[in-house]
C-alpha cells in the first residue's frame, strides 16, 4: 500500500508539473500574440485599407505595395486604350467579369463618328467578356454618380478608375483613386495594381454650415487654401462635426474634387450616414475601417465653417476661390448644373428650390444635367422638370457633356460660364478665349436668374 501511495503522489506531482509547464507555455504564447498586436503601428483608414488589400498587417507611407482591386473602372475616353493594351499583351479574359466596369458617359449620347467608335469598342469588349457592369443607352449615367447609386462600389473597397475623379468613392469609406489606361489594362488582367502608400492630411471641419453652403463649398475652400498641388500624392481624410452631419450627396461632392488639390484620394470614415446609404444597395459585404486615434498624419488642417460663404472658383484654376460676395460683377452667357460633382438628387432639389417661379435671365443659357437615369426620373416625378422648363432651362440626358468640353454646351470665344463642374482650366468647356467659374448648384441657379454671379440670398 505504501508503495502505491508513493507512486500516486509522484504521478500527481508530475502531472502538476506538466500542467504548470503547459500553462506557462500558453501564457508565453498569449504574451507573444499581444506583443505582436501591439507592434502593428497605429494606422489611418487609408493605410488600413491598403494593408488589407495587400495582405499585410501594416503599411507605412512611402512603402511600395501590390494590392488586389475590388473594382477596375474605365470610360469611353480611357477604356479603349486599356482594351487595346489588353489585347496587345495577348490576354484572353479579364480577372473577374463582375469587377471590371465600363461606363461610356463622356461623349454619350454619341456626338460624332469618333465618339461612336470609342463607345463601340467598349460595347464589343463588354459583350465578349460578358461583363456584369456595362452601361449603355438608357442605363448610362455619369460614372461617379452611377456606381455609388447602383451599389457597385462601397465601404472597404479598393477601387481604381482610369478617370481622375474616381476619388469620389472615398465618401463611402473606400480607397479610390485614378490611374492611367495602361494600369487599368494590367488590373483588368491580373486584378492587382501597385501603389506607393500615400501620407494622409487630416482636414477637420468645425462649426456649423450656413444656409446655401454645401460639400462643394467645403472642398473649394480647402483647395483655395492648399492650392492645386498642396495635397500632391496624399490621401485627404475629411472629418469633424460638420462632416458628421453632412449628407452623402455632399460627401460625394467633397471627395470628388480631392484630385483638384493634387490628392491621391479623398476619404470619409464610415458612420451611420454611410451605413444607411449602403444598406440594401451595396452588392457586396461592406467592410468598415476607421482611423486609429494615434495614427500619424503629415499635417492636420482645421477650418471654422461658421463664417463660410458659398465659394466661387475664378478662372482658370480651382484654387482661385473667393467668397461669392467678393466676386464682383461677372455677367454670364451660360450656366451648367450637373456633372459627377453636382448632378445628384440633392443638387436637383436645391436648383428647383431656387428656380421655383423664376425665369432665367435673357441672354443667359441654363443647362441642367441629372447625373443618372434614376436621378432624372426622380426629378421628373417630383415636378422639378416642370420648374426647370418653366424657368427656361434646357434639360439634358445624363452625360459628362460640357464638363470636359465634349458637347451639350460648348463655349465660344469671349463667352463666360458658371458651372457646378470640377475644373475651370483654360479652354476646359470650349474655346481658350472663354472663361469658366465654378460654384455650388444654389449659386449657379441664382446666377442664371440674375444673368450674373450672385449669392442665392438675393433671390426672393
Amino acid at each position: 500500500m505504501a508503495t502505491k501511495t508513493v507512486i500516486k503522489k509522484t504521478a500527481k506531482k508530475a502531472t502538476k508539473k506538466v500542467v504548470k509547464k503547459a500553462e506557462c507555455k500558453t501564457k508565453a504564447v498569449k504574451k507573444a500574440v499581444e506583443s505582436s498586436v501591439r507592434s502593428v503601428r497605429a494606422m489611418t483608414i487609408t493605410e488600413k485599407l491598403l494593408a488589407a488589400h495587400a495582405g499585410l498587417k501594416e503599411v507605412t507611407p512611402g512603402q511600395l505595395i501590390n494590392a488586389k482591386v475590388d473594382i477596375a473602372l474605365g470610360n469611353d475616353i480611357t477604356a479603349p486604350i486599356a482594351i487595346r493594351e489588353f489585347k496587345k499583351i495577348g490576354a484572353k479574359k479579364v480577372f473577374d467579369r463582375k469587377k471590371v466596369v465600363l461606363v461610356p458617359d463622356h461623349f454619350t449620347p454619341n456626338k460624332d463618328i469618333a465618339s461612336a467608335t470609342q463607345c463601340k469598342i467598349l460595347r464589343d469588349f463588354a459583350k465578349e467578356q460578358k461583363l456584369t457592369h456595362y452601361y449603355d443607352g438608357g442605363d448610362v449615367g455619369v460614372e461617379h454618380a452611377l456606381l455609388p447609386e447602383q451599389g457597385v462600389v462601397g465601404p472597404g473597397d479598393l477601387v481604381i478608375g482610369a478617370d481622375s475623379h474616381t476619388c469620389t468613392y472615398g465618401a463611402l469609406g473606400a480607397f479610390a483613386t485614378g490611374v492611367g489606361s495602361t494600369d487599368l489594362a494590367a488590373a483588368m488582367i491580373s486584378g492587382e495594381v501597385w501603389f506607393k502608400v500615400p501620407e494622409t492630411i487630416k482636414i477637420v471641419f468645425k462649426g456649423k454650415l450656413n444656409k446655401w453652403v454645401s460639400g462643394k463649398d467645403l472642398i473649394l475652400h480647402t483647395i483655395g487654401d492648399l492650392g492645386v498641388d498642396g495635397a500632391l500624392y496624399k490621401a485627404m481624410e475629411f472629418t469633424g462635426p460638420v462632416i458628421d452631419k453632412l449628407s452623402m450627396d455632399s460627401r460625394l461632392s467633397l471627395c470628388n474634387m480631392a484630385i483638384e488639390a493634387g490628392g491621391k484620394s479623398g476619404i470619409v470614415v464610415p458612420d451611420a450616414t454611410t451605413k444607411k446609404y449602403v444598406k440594401g444597395r451595396f452588392e457586396r459585404k461592406a467592410v468598415y475601417y476607421t482611423s486609429d486615434k494615434d495614427a500619424e498624419y503629415s499635417e492636420v488642417r482645421e477650418y471654422d465653417c461658421s463664417k463660410l460663404e458659398p465659394q466661387v472658383a475664378m478662372p482658370h484654376l480651382p484654387e482661385n476661390t473667393v467668397n461669392v460676395s467678393k466676386v464682383g460683377r461677372v455677367n454670364l452667357d451660360q450656366v451648367v448644373i450637373g456633372s459627377c460633382t453636382n448632378g445628384r438628387m440633392e443638387d436637383m432639389a436645391v436648383t428647383a428650390k431656387v428656380l421655383k417661379g423664376k425665369k432665367v435671365a435673357k441672354g443667359t443659357r441654363l443647362i441642367i444635367i441629372p447625373a443618372t437615369p434614376e436621378i432624372y426620373n426622380e426629378s421628373m416625378k417630383k415636378g422639378y422638370f416642370d420648374t426647370f422648363t418653366k424657368a427656361g432651362a434646357i434639360i439634358s440626358p445624363p452625360t459628362c457633356g460640357p464638363c470636359l468640353g465634349g458637347h451639350m454646351g460648348i463655349l465660344a470665344a469671349g463667352e463666360v460660364a458658371l458651372a457646378t463642374t470640377n475644373r475651370n482650366f483654360l479652354g476646359r468647356m470650349g474655346h481658350v478665349k472663354s472663361e469658366l467659374y465654378l460654384s455650388n448648384p444654389a449659386v449657379a441657379a441664382a446666377s442664371a436668374i440674375k444673368g450674373r454671379i450672385v449669392h442665392p440670398k438675393v433671390i426672393k
